[in-house]
């Protein structure tokens, strides 16, 4: 099997600034190369992802730039949600939020964070955007923009560093690695947090996961995902 995203509409829901580079910008990237409309929705603001050595001051707005330049690398739209880092929850109002910027965009595929990975923000994305994936195509929740036609499929990515996370399938993503790369160099403020002991050596974590999974799928670089096995939220491909 050989997916081709011709046609798609991609939309990655990943709750900090630098996530879907970490765990799916190579799938984003070969479905930028098919042809595919490509969004990242980004529903924290990276604000309290401080370094342990210089402040970084206006550390939101920072990384609401660098998540831009990281955007137009792979030439994607930039969907910013806005929730301070450990404020998101899966509510009401946050639904709604985010139903309408679905609407907005039309995902015809939702990628979005493993229920079970290690940061609170990371789950609550992926909470809302499962909610979302139904909700949007409800014509009882009403929002500015009119109900999509029907839901989205849903992806769930891997976890970092592969905490617990079972594939049950992989993307080949060994011509998108550099594309990956570079738009992980954007993100400055982060990468300066790689001696942190709260963090990680990011580069270096994203290099081996990738290797690692390609290694598991027998190609250079990969990214594993597992779909969400619900109803109408499935789709053959």
């Amino acid at each position: 099997m050989r997916l081709n995203f011709a046609g798609e509409r991609v939309l990655a829901v990943m709750a900090h600034p630098d996530d879907a580079e970490l765990l799916c910008a190579g799938t984003l990237a070969r479905a930028k190369q098919d042809g595919a409309a490509i969004a990242v929705c980004v529903m924290c603001t990276g604000d309290k992802g401080l370094p342990s050595g210089a402040p970084v001051g206006n550390l939101g707005e920072v990384r609401h730039r660098e998540a831009g330049d990281a955007a137009k690398v792979l030439g994607a739209e930039l969907l910013w949600f806005g929730c301070p880092d450990g404020d998101l929850v899966d509510a009401p109002a946050a639904r709604r939020q985010l139903v309408e910027l679905y609407r907005q965009f039309t995902p015809t595929l939702v990628v979005a964070h493993a229920p079970d990975d290690y940061h609170a923000d990371h789950r609550a994305a992926s909470a809302l955007a499962e909610a979302a994936s139904w909700f949007c195509a409800s014509r009882g929740h009403v929002t500015e923009s009119p109900p999509m036609a029907g839901p989205p499929a849903v992806w769930f990515a891997d976890t970092i560093n592969m905490q617990g996370f079972s594939a049950q399938f992989y993307v080949d993503i060994s011509d998108q690695a550099e594309v990956k790369r570079r738009m992980l160099e954007c993100h400055h403020s982060q990468l300066l947090r790689g001696k942190d002991k709260d963090l990680a050596p990011l580069m270096d974590l994203m290099v081996r996961q990738c290797q690692a999974r390609g290694a598991q799928a027998d190609v250079a670089a990969a990214e594993a995902f597992r779909p969400h096995q619900a109803f109408r939220r499935l789709r053959a491909w």
